[in-house]
């Protein structure tokens, strides 16, 4: 028994001892590529030494002695930081997952084939300016610099997913930047699925008429420059009252609800209490680990830039020099047009033009799959754009047998100097200039805030399709591709863009709202990412004469929900503090508590709070019970409540009540009845999903910010080193946006939000602040992975200054380049 012992104790410690060594191995292999921040590499491509400083939050500050040589350094700092993530997000834009994640990517890589954006890509490089160029070539030869290191010092493969999913890395090249730009495209987009979206719920629907209230128009005349200030009067209301997409998180082609978002606000000397203008931005996309956002300073020639950079593209796209802020958000142009194309019965190869039926484009494309067989596609293009695959947001659904559907757009341009604009913007010392710039920007359309030391503005730009006036759908739908007066005339100039500068009122901003009210062809859109966050901001804006910096930070942190505020007493309206007296236990007394805590709750979506998850929980059962009977399956594409739906319904907006009457019941519900059922629903899932008393709920154990690695986030063991999960306030339609998933499980996951936060101060532009979302790193391993998630989280930020002597003074390294000795 003694012996037996003894070779368990023997065996357990050798187990033991195995265990260590294996970890110990890993960790100093994954290791292996983290990047030495003081260091001295030769390399090739630079004429002169450049000096990329890291302050204490590890943003590079990039010094060389011409724009090439900063270039440079940024593709270096890039590569040493972000390697694994650019490699990923050139891999998407190729179309080219496969060949490393196998079958599992092999949709996304059939879509972006489709598409040809990497083909597009390679053409536009040639229509960039040659200084353009010049900084893509400079650029690149930085990246390629890293890569060299790597290889030859043999650095882990520059990260620790390369050694999991070994792969070639071909050198960077200028396409590979601007293909990364249309792939942001692709992730902003989101008027192609609101056609189909409008075209099947046309289809579905009983009565036409209900089809402008489950998809309703953005009211108003458009808010971007508010008007002169005038405080509140005492007294005065303060508020009103089918086949899914590749769920793959590589996927680029995202749902309509985060098509897209963010917020930008800015104000003139006369609305500053400093005297100098005032600029916050916060662009939204999906969160993921690490975030999209790099923040670096450039030390260019024209001055230093600092502020949010993309890698794999070498500009400063949101952010600040000495004279000139800018801040982008999504502008909801509508640059998409769904086409259906007529075959010719007789030649499948042919489809029918306004002139007669005509050859399609095509071209074979193989995609390369990992453990499989290679796929062929036969990529085919019209006159109107290239086709797509019926599963493409459910096209198959509204395409007529003997049809194809194609798609028009903005992105799909081979002569594409959007990064010209970026590059020009840069440089600019003034608004004027700044928007002269911008006039070679094609796509994604963005608002475009800018400030200068006396001057604010907000310029649309992109490129704006020319529609005929007589076009069958206005771009609302899908419409036949062979009839002249559908397809585009060419693009509008950009003096028809919506420009707003230095308005009287002294203040400007877009909350993806609605800017202008134009009639048809010059409507901008139909289709707009917020009519509820603009109300907030609005009031925080005129509610104070004079602004600070800390004010913006405030008002880009604000929690308070216009919609809650205004929406429950539109809904509850006959339920708040009626019903007898119920028994402790009963669904009656469950609700009574409910509507209490509601009834004294100021809309606060804060994370420590029960209301908002009875809310939210509330509206969602609630949407759900009025669309199902209508809209049968295509109910579960409206995963995200709609507040405009939801105020037609409840004030009979043109008989919009009927929604509240199941079509399938012989009785006729109410409006208040449907409220109390789903309120009833609601305090159901939220018992079986959480349990516990009311008063005990978190809304932040809901609202997780789900910052996910997008390959290893869903591996055991390993998603709990990559993945960044954080209890967050905020919601669908608050300022400090935390869009929620929709979906189940877990509908209230925070998935989409400001990656990036940046408020600038021109009176002391040193004073500006700046944070992103995770951190500077994409090694897990790295200090800097997540050191900036949790400022984020609590709403703080680090200073944003270009002070050569204040990022050297605290700095965790200095890496200097020298040319390589020929």
């Amino acid at each position: 028994m003694a012996l037996i012992f003894r070779w368990l104790v023997r065996l357990a410690v050798l187990l033991i001892v195995l265990s260590v060594l294996s970890v110990t191995l890993i960790y100093w292999i994954a290791s292996r590529s983290l990047p030495d921040y003081d260091d001295k590499v030769a390399v090739r491509g630079l004429s002169a030494e450049v000096e990329i400083v890291r302050d204490n939050a590890n943003v590079p500050h990039i010094f060389g002695q011409s724009d090439a040589d900063v270039f440079f350094g940024l593709g270096f700092a890039h590569a040493q930081d972000r390697m694994w993530q650019m490699i990923n997000l050139r891999r998407t834009a190729q179309g080219r997952l496969s060949e490393v994640y196998g079958s599992a990517t092999l949709n996304i890589d059939k879509l972006l084939r489709r598409f040809d954006i990497y083909t597009l890509s390679v053409q536009s490089v040639e229509a960039l300016a040659p200084e353009t160029r010049a900084a893509l070539e400079a650029y690149s030869a930085g990246v390629n610099a890293r890569l060299a290191q790597i290889n030859t010092e043999a650095l882990g493969r520059g990260a620790p997913e390369m050694l999991l999913f070994n792969a070639p890395m071909a050198p960077w090249r200028p396409a590979d930047s601007v293909a990364i730009g249309k792939l942001m495209g692709l992730q902003l987009s989101g008027h192609l699925e609101a056609e189909v979206i409008r075209a099947r719920s046309s289809l579905a629907l009983p009565d036409a008429d209900r089809l402008s209230d489950i998809l309703p128009d953005a009211p108003g005349t458009g808010v971007a420059a508010l008007p002169e200030y005038a405080a509140l009067a005492p007294g005065t209301k303060r508020y009103s009252a089918n086949l899914p997409l590749d769920p793959h998180p590589l996927s680029p082609f995202k749902h309509m609800a985060f098509a897209g978002a963010s917020n930008a606000w800015a104000a003139a000397p006369s609305r500053s209490a400093s005297g100098g203008t005032l600029l916050a931005n916060d662009p939204h996309l999906g969160f993921t680990a690490p975030a999209i956002w790099y923040l670096a300073r450039l030390e260019l020639q024209s001055g230093g830039v600092i502020g949010g950079t993309i890698p794999g593209m070498p500009a400063v796209m949101t952010g600040r020099s000495a004279e000139l802020g800018w801040g982008l958000t999504s502008a909801y142009v509508d640059d998409q047009d769904v086409y259906i194309e007529e075959l010719n019965p007789e030649n499948p190869q042919e489809y029918r033009t306004p002139t007669g039926f005509k050859q399609f484009r095509t071209r074979s494309s193989i995609i390369t799959v990992k453990d499989a067989d290679p796929v062929t596609l036969t990529l085919r293009w019209t006159d109107n754009g290239p086709l797509l695959p019926g599963s493409h947001y459910n096209l198959a659904a509204i395409t007529p047998p003997g049809h194809v559907a194609s798609v028009n757009w903005t992105v799909l341009s081979g002569r594409d100097t959007t990064l010209d604009a970026a590059m020009g913007v840069m440089e600019a010392k003034t608004v004027e200039q700044a928007i002269d710039a911008a006039q070679s920007y094609i796509a994604p359309a963005q608002n475009l805030t800018l400030v200068d030391r006396s001057k604010i503005a907000m310029k649309t730009i992109g490129a704006m399709p020319r529609r005929d006036a007589n076009h069958q759908s206005q771009g609302r739908m899908p419409a036949p591709g062979w009839i002249g007066a559908n397809r585009w005339q060419g693009m509008l100039p950009y003096t028809a863009n919506p420009e707003f500068v230095a308005p009287a009122g002294g203040i400007l901003g877009n909350t993806n709202n609605k800017t202008v009210d134009r009639p048809f062809p010059n409507h901008v859109s139909f289709v707009w990412g917020d009519t509820q966050r603009v109300q907030r901001w609005n009031r925080l804006m005129q509610t104070r004469q004079v602004h600070t910096r800390d004010s913006f930070i405030e008002a880009q942190l604000d929690t308070v929900s216009f919609t809650a505020r205004s929406l429950l007493p539109l809904i509850g309206a006959e339920l708040w503090f009626t019903g007898e007296a119920a028994a402790d236990g009963t669904a009656q007394r469950q609700r009574q508590r409910a509507l209490i805590l509601l009834a004294a709750w100021s809309g606060e979506m804060n994370e420590h709070l029960p209301e908002p998850l009875i809310y939210m929980a509330w509206l969602r059962a609630l949407q759900d019970r009025l669309i199902q009977d209508e809209l049968g399956p295509l109910a579960a594409e409206f995963d995200h409540v709609e507040p405009l739906f939801i105020e037609r319904v409840f004030r009979d907006v043109n008989g919009a009540a009927a929604w509240c009457d199941v079509l399938q019941s012989a009785q006729t519900e109410s409006c208040p009845e449907m409220a109390r059922l789903a309120l009833d629903d609601a305090l159901l899932w939220i018992s079986e999903t959480w349990g516990g008393e009311l008063e005990s709920l978190r809304w932040g154990d809901a609202h997780q910010a789900t910052h996910d690695h997008q390959v290893l986030g869903d591996v055991p063991v390993l998603r709990y080193f990559m993945n960044i999960r954080q209890s967050t306030s905020g919601g669908d339609n608050t300022l400090l946006r935390g869009r929620t998933k929709g979906s189940d499980p877990d509908p209230f996951h925070n998935v989409h939000g400001a990656g990036y936060r940046g408020v600038y101060d021109f009176a002391d532009p040193d004073s500006s602040v700046f944070v992103t979302s995770t951190g500077q790193s994409g090694h897990f391993l790295s200090r800097h992975y997540d050191d900036l998630a949790q400022l984020w989280r609590r709403g703080e930020y680090i200073p944003m200054s270009l002070d050569a002597d204040l990022a050297r003074a605290a700095s965790v390294g200095i890496t200097i380049l020298t040319p390589e000795a020929p």
